[in-house]
């Protein structure tokens, strides 16, 4: 640019701040400082207005020194002086300098308040602004239009309710509610801080609305979840600008109407001549993600590259987002080699890890995983989520270790993640190392923890473990939390107990779900409540119209055969209006094969295999039937068909976790390190119980041997195996818990209850339906199951 002409030095003060002020506009630095040259060589540098001017060019254009040099030469400074140097460090964020200039002024006004202020707001430090007001107010500083805009900011960002409202006093003391700026601030702060009543009577005072207003409206009515009343203030609009549709795109996508945000979009694109902006972009490719529309993000993303739109930081990650969850994790590869990877966030990462995992293809999610240079929480709880779901319980637990050692703080998500873990292991150490992680994290009262708690406690055989913790979360109950303790209660025998837990649930109007009348159902089946479970099928079908599943068909199948009910067992499925299920027809043929009905047995079966021709359990049920009841041949029949149908019959077996080790034993085993002690104590165990009154019952064994051949085959059934073990291996009085993946045979259910009285300890066996609690001689299904 051309440099102005330097005043003689005759000219006045004037002249040379209106070359300064032509220098600031124009941002001439050179220009200016020779302007600067020439007031000192013409002695006018001791000027207040002439150095107030020379100031603010420095200011304003980064030279904050050469300023406060300029402040510091000064030898007559008034408040103009000190709120120029003030509101300088204030915008640069220099504190520390600011507050400095501020404690040393001689005088302050309302402008070295406010430049206080608005530092502070544009640094994110709102409650040190909110404080600096409240001082100004307490030292009687009047306040302006400006500061109340800039507190009302403040206000709005930190939803300080209570201080907005008192600066709404001002404004009306200062009859400045007309000015829209001031208006729009308090529509704002009423909608950001949770006052939707007052920030709508905010709106309707407002006689000029400008494009501002109506945005703030929107934002409001999206907030509070009313997106239809968000669309009708949109289409009221004259005027729109890229905030408006940001507005309702974003809103839609946050609230999950992802097809309507992208609808919006479309007609931005057809009616506006506004440029869709890195906001714009990364919410519809949001709702892409979520959609799973692969081809409309492809052609977004076409947009974007034909159109040179944003390709910001966010709108990046967004893509790789989009391209993860859509179902294009090539291009999602591909497009992350291609970035630099110090701009995309750990957001992006994870969808991609995630896409992986879904797949199952856990070795490219590892490696992208431990690629990431700053791994946040969200990323560990991917990571070992993923190992959960495809079944990997040890590489989940090892790198959940790995999180505590060097990770960030495990959060609500990933301690469910691992309590569900624990559960599936039903391993009550696991559980309860993570239940102290919970405690000492304070994440222990998130429902989220509390209810994965109670499912692994009573999963590990701990029932009371379970009641604690539902008994510490009182105050905080969601469905899930009555849900999950109505079903351990059910699980663990304690039917009548979960009964009174779930009248107690409806008496205190929380709505059960339908998972929650599974758990109703099967506490009625466990202690034989015909009629009750006849009466809570009908309250869930007639009261809370909830629609029976399969899973709720089997239960009341299930409650009825077991009451030997057959026949309307098998005329309850014939009036299904779905067809019955595999569970359904297993839950009837086990009922048949308690009650010893052949017939029923046999249509049982075979409409079961007709659903699934390889399931072996049906197989093997009609056979143990049919040797049950001397049939012999028949028995025989069905394991060669088993046999030459290659249908392989499901293996029993039962483990027990001692420090940490699992041990697993099937029937007769002959391989664990300590066979000898564990076959010796068996024998032992065996003498001693028929001491004291037990009878082996030799009707278990479905083959056509001798007695003693029998009874040498239920000595050494995998239960009673774990059981001399973990005899063995515990202290005295400890309590057994011993998994089973089949149902326990009638044998081993009386040997182990005249076990627990023998050793005086308390056996927890958990088989493929419930949990037995053996104590003093005795169990807790009371011999019903």
């Amino acid at each position: 640019m051309e440099t102005p002409k330097p005043p003689s030095l005759a000219a006045s003060s004037d002249s040379y701040a209106f070359h300064l002020q032509a220098c600031l506009r124009k941002r001439d630095l050179f220009s200016g400082k020779s302007i600067h040259a020439q007031i000192i060589k013409s002695g006018l540098h001791f000027g207040v207005f002439l150095m107030n001017n020379l100031m603010s060019l420095y200011m304003k254009t980064g030279y904050s020194l050469d300023a406060h040099r300029v402040f510091e030469e000064m030898p007559v400074r008034n408040t103009l002086s000190w709120n120029a140097i003030l509101s300088a460090y204030a915008k640069q964020g220099k504190f520390d300098a600011a507050r400095r200039v501020f404690n040393e002024m001689p005088e302050r006004d309302s402008v070295s308040w406010t430049s206080m202020i608005v530092g502070y707001n544009q640094m994110g430090r709102f409650g040190n602004a909110i404080q600096m007001f409240v001082d100004m107010i307490s030292d009687g500083v009047t306040v302006t239009q400006f500061t109340i805009t800039n507190i009302l900011s403040a206000c709005a960002a930190v939803k300080a309710l209570d201080v907005g409202r008192k600066v709404h006093s001002f404004v009306v003391k200062l009859a400045v509610g007309s000015y829209v700026s001031v208006a729009n601030c308090l529509l704002n702060m009423y909608a950001k801080s949770g006052d939707p009543r007052t920030a709508k009577i905010v709106f309707d005072r407002i006689r000029l609305k400008n494009t501002s207003s109506w945005n703030a409206m929107i934002s409001l009515h999206m907030q509070c979840g009313r997106a239809d009343l968000a669309l009708v203030q949109f289409k009221q609009m004259t005027e729109r600008d890229i905030v408006s549709w940001n507005s309702m795109i974003a809103g839609y996508n946050q609230h999950g109407l992802d097809m309507e945000a992208l609808t919006i979009f479309s007609s931005m694109l057809k009616d506006s001549f506004l440029k869709p902006d890195k906001f714009t972009l990364s919410s519809v490719l949001s709702a892409c993600a979520n959609l799973e529309k692969l081809e409309i993000g492809r052609q977004i993303h076409a947009l974007i590259i034909t159109a040179e739109l944003d390709t910001s930081q966010a709108v990046k990650n967004a893509l790789i987002s989009m391209y993860a969850k859509s179902g294009g994790l090539e291009i999602a590869q591909k497009f992350l080699e291609q970035c630099v990877t110090s701009d995309l966030n750990v957001i992006a990462f994870t969808a991609l890890l995630d896409g992986y995992i879904k797949l199952g293809d856990m070795n490219p999610a590892r490696q992208i995983f431990d690629s990431l240079r700053d791994r946040d929480v969200v990323a560990w709880t991917a990571m070992i989520v993923g190992y959960v779901q495809n079944g990997l319980n040890d590489d989940a637990l090892e790198l959940f270790r790995e999180m505590i050692n060097e990770g960030p703080r495990p959060n609500s998500y990933t301690l469910a993640a691992m309590l569900s873990v624990s559960s599936s292991m039903a391993s009550l150490d696991y559980g309860k190392q993570i239940h102290a992680s919970a405690m000492r994290s304070g994440e222990v009262y998130s429902v989220s923890v509390s209810n994965a708690l109670i499912s692994m406690y009573s999963k590990a055989g701990s029932i009371n473990g379970a009641k604690q913790v539902f008994n510490l979360i009182h105050w905080n109950r969601d469905t899930v939390s009555w849900t999950s303790m109505i079903i351990a209660l059910a699980q663990h025998g304690l039917g009548e107990e979960a009964i009174e837990l779930f009248e107690k649930m409806l008496s205190l109007g929380i709505k059960p779900d339908h998972i929650t009348y599974v758990g109703v159902l099967s506490a009625c089946i466990h202690v034989g409540l015909v009629e009750q479970g006849r009466s809570y099928y009908n309250l869930m079908r007639n009261v809370h119209k909830i629609e029976p599943t399969h899973s709720h068909y089997a239960c009341m199948i299930d409650l009825l055969g077991r009451a030997g009910l057959l026949q309307e067992a098998f005329n309850f499925t014939q009036s299904m209006p779905i067809e019955p299920d595999v569970i359904a027809w297993g839950s009837l043929l086990s009922s048949c094969k308690v009650h010893k009905n052949v017939d029923l047995a046999e249509v049982a079966t075979e409409r079961l295999l007709l659903i699934d021709p390889d399931n072996s359990g049906a197989y093997s049920s009609l056979a143990n039937l049919y040797s049950a009841c001397g049939r012999w041949a028949d028995a025989a029949q069905v394991r060669k068909s088993m046999k030459d149908r290659r249908v392989k019959k499901e293996q029993g077996f039962s483990w027990i976790q001692i420090q940490n080790k699992v041990h697993v034993f099937g029937v007769e085993d002959g391989g664990h390190a300590q066979r000898d002690a564990i076959y010796k104590m068996m024998e032992k165990i065996w003498k001693e119980i028929k001491n004291i009154g037990f009878i082996p019952d030799t009707e278990s064994v479905l083959h056509d041997v001798s007695e003693e051949a029998k009874e040498k085959m239920l000595k050494y059934h995998s239960e009673k195996l774990a059981i001399a073990f973990g005899l063995i291996n515990t202290p005295e009085n400890a309590t057994l818990r011993i998994m089973k993946n089949l149902r326990v045979c009638n044998d081993c259910h009386s040997a182990i209850k005249f076990i627990s009285k023998l050793v005086g300890r308390e056996i927890i066996v958990r088989d493929a339906t419930r949990f037995h609690h053996f104590k003093n001689g005795l169990c807790s299904c009371r011999d019903y199951w």
